[in-house]
């Protein structure tokens, strides 16, 4: 039972053409200057939905890639190796005044997704515009990592081990966005929640959560204990708790940030308490001491009436878990009542879930196409 954000990669963003901007010095930086403006038109296209090609052609463009998320997560691995290295080579040339102005001349723009203002009005979304080339590479970033967990989410039903693989990857991604990117940013422009390290920070968390949550899935369908299933929800919970301290830099860092994003967090971290709390009490149960069990029922359905999630689809998924819950406590206090009769310790003589942690990020290396770059200073 997992509850997800849906929406992070319905970013939009305005043309950039490279070499309308870039004076190349030579035929071949011309020419990949050209590349580059091509390969990111792909992605414009797709992600702005201005498209007219069919799904078919879609597929067959892509090699036979049937899912929109993977075919779109193939155009930007054809163009973030390009970016690479144009950041590499405007970075060799950034002592040049007359750089800086033709980079601003670029007019990179992006939209956001984690601001209050995300949601659209007829005159469509709001634009940030920064005048540095890690801005574009930030954002597509950011874009990249969103798509893998939606890959992530789509074959959780079908491959688990695929699916926890995909979340660790973002999770490696957000953690290079945020210590290797973000930072090189000017600190006095303004940017989005997605440009700034701690939000990048917030999502390899809740990536690293994901993952351990699809973790925990399998370790169930493996048929594992409930003491460690306990011990695994109550691991994504510390995840979590992590992302809920650095929320409190987000918002020092970047005002304009979304409560929904916090909600979900505070969400997730209500549901995987009340998991680890039922198979805690199961683990109890099992160990001769229903009393107990009882009483971490009880507690755990106290405490979860605090952090009611306010999303419906999140609100679905919490209620369910409360009458799961609810219906096994009564079963639990029907059969101490009758059969057992142990008393049930007062809250704080109860146990406390223990956590661990099994996965950890897969480190993002990016990849570089070296070839040289000349431009007319």
């Amino acid at each position: 039972m997992m509850i997800s954000f849906p929406g992070l990669s319905k970013l939009k963003t305005k043309p950039v053409v490279y070499q309308d901007v870039l004076l190349a010095s030579d035929p071949g930086t011309l020419e990949q200057l050209k590349e580059l403006s091509s390969k990111r038109k792909a992605i414009e296209v797709s992600i702005n939905e201005s498209s007219s090609v069919t799904e078919a052609i879609a597929r067959e463009m892509s090699g036979g890639l049937t899912s929109r998320c993977e075919q779109d997560i193939q155009k930007l691995e054809r163009y973030l190796p390009l970016l690479e290295n144009l950041v590499h080579h405007v970075n060799l040339n950034r002592k040049s005044g007359r750089m800086i102005f033709w980079i601003s001349g670029l007019n990179v723009r992006w939209s956001s997704v984690l601001t209050p203002s995300s949601i659209f009005h007829l005159q469509g979304p709001k634009f940030y515009q920064v005048n540095d080339m890690y801005f574009e590479l930030g954002m597509t970033l950011f874009l990249y990592g969103a798509l893998l967990c939606e890959q992530a989410l789509e074959v959780v039903t079908s491959d688990l081990v695929q699916s926890a693989t995909l979340f660790r990857k973002a999770a490696g991604l957000y953690n290079y966005l945020a210590q290797e990117v973000l930072t090189s940013l000017p600190s006095n422009q303004v940017r989005p929640p997605e440009a700034t390290p701690s939000v990048s920070s917030i999502m390899s968390l809740i990536c690293l959560a994901k993952a351990q949550a699809v973790a925990a899935r399998k370790a169930e369908k493996n048929g594992k204990t409930e003491g460690l299933l306990a011990k695994l929800h109550w691991g994504i919970v510390e995840f979590l708790v992590e992302a809920l301290n650095m929320w409190q830099v987000a918002t020092k860092e970047c005002k304009d940030i979304s409560s929904r994003l916090l909600d979900f967090i505070l969400g997730c971290k209500t549901l995987h308490e009340l998991m680890s709390y039922k198979y805690l009490a199961g683990s109890l149960k099992n160990d001769g001491k229903i009393g107990i069990a009882v009483g971490v029922l009880r507690l755990a359905l106290a405490n979860a009436k605090k952090n009611v999630p306010k999303e419906e689809s999140w609100t679905s998924i919490y209620k369910h878990m409360i009458d799961e819950l609810t219906c096994l406590l009564r079963k639990y206090e029907h059969e101490n009542e009758f059969v057992w009769r142990e008393k049930v310790p007062w809250n704080d003589e109860l146990p406390f879930p223990e956590g661990v942690k099994i996965v950890t990020l897969i480190p993002y290396h990016p990849k570089r196409w070296e070839r040289t770059l000349v431009f007319k200073l």
